[in-house]
């Protein structure tokens, strides 16, 4: 069987027959096949082969699996440190094919109960370390640690073979010191985790918290976690007051938590929480961030304050109720007056109402208002829905704003009770060439839109599309970045991911889910009105026509969406 059908066999039935071997092949018989014939031949495997290279690496690493079995001469583990020896002469092969059989002699020596020629080999293994580390022979450093770890070599056989190679009496230190003159060499490299993986595997304790502060400030995180857990507990507290330190909160929390050492940092645990509840709230992540805190009073108070601070009084009001924080709410109410001018108020946009739109006669209304109009603003809201993996809920409400008006439909509502009108009356604004509609990043909304009501013609293609995201190309901040780049003031966004499915909506849900549409007329106003350059872009005016998309088609299947 071939390289080709050992790899269909594998990728079929997931593994090979443990109990074959291989027949009309050289290696059916290696009793006079030398390690460096050996070595040619595995090359060949893998120039014959057509799959990738990680396909081509299972394939041979059960090949060579299978040979061990065939009683290589003077045995599989002596064969395989022979064949190391070998190696290096392949150049761009070794360190490949030398991973590929020490991986297959650590699975044969776990499935094999006889221990064969394996004390030999330890010596020739050892024999191998020092001839490594001394320069006789060259292997990667990954491999040195794979040697030493298959065959279980520690100083002492270390130190025998030193000292049977001397021919004369010697102590046990010689081993040490040479193996810790070979791991300084890797620490002034900075190769730290190969270094922290060989002294936690020799048992040598040395080096100390410079050893540590060297990592961290090299940003070889893992292998300072690894030291630090191998010398205990006094050398872990150092690590996690040096991430405190550093405002490396995240590192500090996952080594307070992996070591149980809560009742040691007590201030860092909880700051790192508020760190997190913070960044969630940031993101309106509200019902997440509620859960982080495990019913905590501690949290669940910043949490409030976090609430109090963005304005949204509504979930303020919610979590006082639920945990029974009254007397919190009244001691610590940020001050009205700073919390209102932080934002954008839908008041400042000259915006004559916001109406709600759910039954026939307001939809035709709206409709009529709407095909008035030369230019309005798109936008859509969705409860958000943080389970990984499952479906995105239906998007609840689309709003739809001219320059004096806003419309708000209840997609939900009005799909259940009048689909045919529903659809009648959006084709004719969305499908119209006459209205330039106006979005940010509304490729999102419209695929979510498609996914949610696929019966519906009036989401599957759009007519006269302006993604405003296109003409000023922000690299951050969103459609709030660039209202506080044009009008100076940006939108307060904690409440993107609140409930848009309950009924009715909070006034301050409608006045936010109202202003991300009515914002982009003004934003375009900007851009129609003046011809001043875009920041970054030098003297180039903001060519906004080039950015209009006269026709797009809509995709059905789409990832789950995320609001901007």
């Amino acid at each position: 069987m071939g390289l080709e059908e050992r790899a269909d066999t594998l990728n079929k039935q997931g593994k090979f027959n443990q109990t074959s071997t291989i027949c009309k092949h050289a290696f059916s018989d290696l009793t006079h096949i030398s390690p460096l014939v050996f070595i040619y031949l595995l090359k060949a495997c893998y120039f014959n082969g057509t799959y990738k290279a990680t396909k081509k690496f299972r394939v041979l690493q059960e090949q060579v699996h299978l040979v061990l079995r065939n009683d290589p001469q003077p045995g599989p583990a002596t064969f395989v440190i022979q064949c190391l020896y070998v190696l290096p002469i392949f150049d761009l092969y070794s360190e490949g094919f030398s991973h590929l059989i020490i991986s297959a002699l650590r699975r044969f020596l776990k499935m094999e109960t006889s221990t064969w020629d394996s004390l030999e080999a330890k010596d020739l293994a050892s024999q191998l370390f020092i001839d490594v580390v001394g320069g006789s022979v060259n292997h990667d450093e990954r491999i040195v640690e794979k040697i030493l770890e298959a065959f279980d070599i520690h100083l002492p056989n270390i130190d025998k073979v030193m000292c049977l190679s001397a021919k004369n009496d010697c102590r046990f230190d010689t081993a040490k010191k040479f193996v810790e003159q070979y791991i300084f060499g890797l620490i002034e490299s900075q190769s730290y985790m190969t270094a922290v993986t060989l002294l936690e595997h020799f048992s040598i304790r040395q080096s100390g918290q410079s050893f540590l502060l060297s990592m961290i400030e090299s940003k070889q995180l893992k292998a300072a976690d690894k030291w630090a857990t191998f010398m205990g507990k006094p050398m872990l507290c150092v690590l996690v007051q040096e991430y405190f330190d550093r405002n490396m909160l995240k590192n500090a929390y996952e080594i307070i938590q992996k070591n149980n050492l809560q009742h040691e940092f007590p201030n860092v645990y909880h700051k790192y929480k508020e760190s997190s509840l913070k960044k969630l709230a940031e993101k309106g992540c509200w019902d997440v961030a509620e859960a982080r805190t495990n019913s905590n009073r501690q949290l669940l108070e910043y949490l409030v304050y976090l609430a109090m601070e963005a304005g949204y009084s509504e979930k303020v009001d919610e979590l006082c109720d639920r945990y029974s924080l009254e007397g919190f709410l009244n001691a610590n109410v940020p001050e009205a007056s700073l919390l209102h001018s932080r934002f954008l108020h839908l008041s400042e946009l000259v915006v004559e109402g916001v109406f709600w739109v759910d039954e026939v006669n307001a939809l035709h209304n709206a409709t009529s208002h709407i095909e008035g109009c030369k230019v309005v603003g798109l936008d859509c809201e969705w409860k958000p829905n943080y389970v990984k993996g499952s479906k995105p809920n239906k998007v609840s409400i689309m709003q739809i704003a001219s320059d004096k008006m806003v419309f708000i439909f209840d997609l939900i509502k009005l799909f259940n009770d009048i689909p045919d009108v529903l659809d009648d009356s959006l084709t004719r604004i969305l499908q119209s060439p006459r209205i330039l509609k106006l979005g940010y990043n509304f490729q999102c909304d419209m695929k979510q839109l498609a996914h949610s009501y696929e019966e519906l013609e009036c989401f599957k293609h759009y007519e006269m599309l302006l993604d405003i995201q296109n003409v000023f190309k922000e690299p951050r901040g969103g459609l709030s970045g660039l209202a506080k780049k044009i009008l100076g003031v940006g939108l307060n966004k904690t409440r993107r991911n609140s409930n848009w499915e309950q009924r009715p909506l909070t006034q301050n849900q409608l006045e936010y889910a109202a202003l991300d549409a009515a914002v982009l007329i003004h934003i375009f106003r900007h851009v129609h009105g003046h011809s001043q350059t875009a920041e970054g872009e030098g003297h180039r005016k903001l060519e906004w026509k080039s950015c209009i998309v006269s026709h797009m088609d809509n995709i059905k299947k789409s990832k789950k969406g995320s609001k901007k």
